[in-house]
């Protein structure tokens, strides 16, 4: 994660004896001390709101919760199965994971989701025992814990082990709520919505899912797997994935589960220490097996395409439904490149989020 730059104050008094020659400008002296000294401590330990400080206040303390003990009991005993029922629309949940340094990139996606109409089949799944409690507090019912909660403090820092331990749970979630019988759209919380998704989920395909690759396709591309490259690799992104309640479906999840237990990370490959080289060889282990569909680029670009081709944007507006934030590693680099875009919406528009203005 970027650092933040540390701020750094230079007095504005002389090192001069001749600064404190005169008993008269002592008491000055000592007062523009105190008033510095005054300033330090309620400037660091009390940021004003315009402080950098406070530009991410996840980081620097834990969001309040006035709920109550018997409240957190009951979130805490909450189900996915339970969870899954209360929020299903038309047989559909959609579905994110969130640990709390995340909240308000979930609440920036929630928008988005909020502005075609779907935010009511969402559910969270928390990774931590905070972000169960504020979402249930503001939004009671579309949080869900399922055991055990990870280190919020490392689950958000891409290649470390608990990245990994965070992406890899994703599978176990997804299998779970098809084996519930519903079908289940996964999205990443570093994405927007410009569009209604549903309607680009042509046929009746088990699985359906993104090309992460930059290298612009035709509009009318094949929507098979993408053949391995020269390394006998293909890079389909695992952060946008839509599937039915099918054997196919199923058969992918548990294929992915088993690539993931055989991976083990370490510092070594730590830039490959997520859940999609796992979900590349599952699909390709079992394409035999599985109805797939390769969504349209245009409608779902990556982040290498969308942020850094200026000229394929422009001749291709207004058909890009879902955007993904990726192609760029930390925390603050996401959101300066959102705000530089004008994707990022909380600062104006968190009214709009059913989870509302975060604190």
């Amino acid at each position: 994660m970027a650092q933040q730059p540390k701020r750094t104050i230079q007095s504005s008094f002389s090192s001069s004896p001749r600064s404190y020659s005169s008993f008269s400008n002592r008491p000055i002296t000592l007062l523009l001390l105190l008033l510095l000294a005054l300033f330090l401590i309620f400037g660091v330990l009390l940021p004003w709101p315009g402080s950098p400080l406070l530009l991410f206040p996840n980081r620097v303390s834990s969001y309040s919760t006035s709920l109550s003990p018997e409240a957190k009991s009951k979130w805490r005993d909450y189900t996915l199965a339970e969870a899954a029922k209360f929020v299903a629309k038309n047989g559909t949940v959609i579905v994110c994971a969130v640990s709390s340094p995340f909240l308000p990139f979930l609440n920036n996606w929630l928008i988005t989701v909020s502005r075609q109409k779907h935010q009511d089949q969402v559910l969270v799944i928390a990774e931590d025992y905070t972000t169960l409690y504020k979402v249930n507090e503001n939004w009671p019912g579309h949080a869900v814990l399922i055991p055990p909660a990870l280190d919020s403090k490392t689950a958000h820092s891409f290649g470390s082990q608990g990245f990994f331990n965070f992406t890899a749970r994703r599978p176990q979630h997804l299998l779970h709520i098809l084996e519930l019988g519903y079908n289940v759209m996964y999205n990443d919380v570093d994405m927007v919505w410009l569009q209604d998704p549903f309607q680009y989920l042509e046929g009746s395909h088990d699985a359906y899912f993104t090309d992460d690759k930059p290298e612009i396709k035709p509009l009318n591309h094949s929507h098979d797997l993408p053949p391995p490259d020269q390394n006998g690799e293909t890079y389909i992104c695992s952060c946008m994935i839509y599937l039915r309640p099918t054997k196919g479906a199923k058969v992918l999840m548990k294929k992915w589960i088993e690539e993931l237990e055989s991976q083990v990370w370490s510092e070594s490959i730590r830039f490959k220490a997520n859940d999609q080289p796992a979900f590349n060889l599952a699909l390709n282990k079992t394409a035999h097996l599985v109805d797939l569909y390769l969504l349209s680029q245009v409608a779902f670009p990556k982040g290498g395409l969308y942020f850094n081709n200026e000229t394929w944007v422009k001749e291709t507006k207004a058909k890009h439904v879902i955007i993904h934030n990726n192609y760029i590693i930390g925390y603050d680099k996401k959101m300066k490149r959102f705000q530089e875009y004008g994707l990022w919406l909380v600062d104006d528009h968190a009214l709009e989020s059913p989870l509302g203005k975060l604190q």
